[in-house]
């Protein structure tokens, strides 16, 4: 079986080798969380306003910080991942902090035999879908566990960052989804320097791509906004222009490397 085909083991395997490394770095700041501080970022708050009271579902959370963060905003929230390690972390942050988030263990597209519940929200964030080879299969998942006239909630990475090579120097690789790209990386990109080596799967995907997905799954477009900055140091010659907000210092405010998505689920099916 090639690379292609079984992602899903390798991709699981890349999310469990980083999950350690991730807990123990500055960038998701365990410690700060445990605290109380959110891992919430001002894009998505304002997008979510207030869930006091909603269920939402939570779709590739990693080790639970937003699901969590989620919950401390009132909400009912299950959060789903791929990676073991990082969901036995989650139930154990989640344990700490005296969450009532709930955590599922699996792929998502096959989350329909791990779950049967509609909910007020679906929520997925920053870094998620570069996952997925099919975004058709992903927007039926979230039709299917939206509520009539529920809401989907994303902010993901924007297009044109992935085209670029690491240092944003030259375009290394197509806007559109040209199939699988597998490659390894020494590091992570919270902990750059880390003595960890993973291969991974990913597919780009354009943003025509991803709204007419979610269109033909019977969701109704209610906005889509393009952000000059990432809220996160992930990246490469990043240089910090306001507090949690970062570009790529040479590109300044040229790119658009964050953008997000509400639509709602239409009424009638």
């Amino acid at each position: 079986m090639n690379s292609e085909q079984n992602y899903i083991e390798i991709n699981r395997q890349s999310w469990n080798n980083r999950t350690e490394t991730h807990l123990k770095s500055e960038f998701y700041d365990l410690d700060g969380f445990l605290n109380g501080k959110t891992s919430l970022n001002e894009i998505e708050l304002n997008l979510l306003g207030n869930i006091k009271g909603k269920t939402i579902l939570h779709l590739q959370c990693h080790f639970g910080q937003d699901t969590i963060s989620l919950s401390r905003l009132g909400a009912n929230v299950t959060g789903v991942d791929l990676a073991d390690k990082a969901i036995e972390s989650a139930k154990k942050i989640a344990k700490d902090t005296n969450s009532n988030a709930n955590f599922i263990c699996c792929d998502i597209y096959d989350l329909p035999n791990y779950l049967d519940q509609k909910f007020d929200i679906v929520f997925t964030s920053y870094g998620t879908i570069g996952w997925l080879p099919d975004l058709d299969k992903w927007a039926k998942i979230i039709s299917k566990f939206l509520k009539p006239n529920g809401q989907f909630i994303f902010v993901e990475f924007h297009p044109v960052v992935w085209m670029f090579d690491d240092n944003f120097e030259n375009i290394g690789y197509r806007y559109f989804n040209s199939g699988a790209i597998i490659e390894t990386e020494d590091g992570t990109y919270a902990d750059k320097k880390a003595d960890i080596t993973q291969s991974y799967v990913m597919w780009n995907h354009g943003i025509s791509e991803v709204l007419n997905s979610l269109i033909k799954s019977e969701l109704e477009i209610k906005s889509l906004d393009e952000f000059d900055y990432s809220p996160y140091n992930c990246f490469n010659k990043t240089v910090e222009f306001e507090s949690r907000k970062y570009r790529i210092e040479h590109l300044d405010d040229k790119i658009p490397m964050v953008y997000s998505i509400t639509a709602t689920r239409k009424n009638n099916s």
